[in-house]
């Protein structure tokens, strides 16, 4: 229990009225099965959680840009996905305090980046219910919203595919092709390597547990590469 009033004083810069709240949005649901006398897991806290950072989330970009609902609904999406929230959760560096069975801690790493997320939400949801909505919006806007410039900048709440498509089409004149570059792995565990080709030109390559996410992860790549050598700005 220690390391956990410690983790919250240090990283979060809480004081938690009720600790066990963090233990259980740190526990996952393969630990209560393994360990009986963990009551509880951090599901109903992830459900409760996913719903502040997106009414916050929502708040934030109603006040700040005036921009039609499509790109409201994108903007948000590239705020709260799974990588997003996942990387704010590395950041904060508590996955040696996340309680998993010991299957799920020989997981994938992208499994793992699932679990950082969901851990994520149910942290919001643990500090929406022991400090109130004002200290869980701050919690949001410290560790997620500070990420818009970025997001903005990087053009990435655009769906990838249709954007550097767009971009190819419109400064080369050709349509994007995607081909597999390499599978390797297990099946349960495999791994792919997806290049974006304009004409014969390379534009750029990505790896994902599935085709169409190594496919996401090239087009970006790509539109990047665009961006850099065009001056594309947004």
């Amino acid at each position: 229990m220690e390391e956990y009033k410690k983790f919250a004083e240090e990283k979060l810069g809480l004081k938690f009225h009720d600790i066990n709240l963090l233990i259980t949005a740190l526990t996952h649901r393969s630990y209560v099965n393994e360990h009986k006398a963990a009551h509880e897991h951090n599901e109903r806290l992830e459900f409760l959680g996913d719903a502040v950072l997106e009414l916050v989330s929502s708040d934030f970009l109603y006040r700040n840009y005036d921009e039609p609902e499509g790109i409201m609904t994108a903007l948000r999406a590239a705020l709260v996905r799974t990588e997003s929230i996942g990387e704010a959760g590395r950041e904060l560096g508590y996955e040696p305090l996340v309680r998993l069975s010991k299957g799920e801690q020989q997981g994938s790493e992208r499994a793992h980046d699932v679990i950082l997320a969901d851990c994520f939400e149910a942290i919001i949801g643990a500090i929406y219910l022991d400090q109130g909505y004002d200290i869980a919006k701050k919690f949001i806007e410290k560790n997620i919203l500070v990420k818009i410039d970025t997001i903005l900048e990087e053009g990435s709440w655009r769906d990838p595919k249709s954007y550097v498509q767009e971009l190819a089409q419109k400064i080369d004149g050709v349509t994007p092709v995607y081909r597999t570059l390499k599978e390797e792995g297990p099946d349960h565990d495999k791994k792919f390597t997806v290049g974006i080709y304009v004409g014969t030109s390379l534009k750029g390559t990505g790896m994902g547990h599935s085709k169409q996410e190594a496919q996401t992860e090239a087009a970006r790549e790509g539109i990047k590469k665009y961006r850099k050598e065009h001056k594309i700005k947004k």
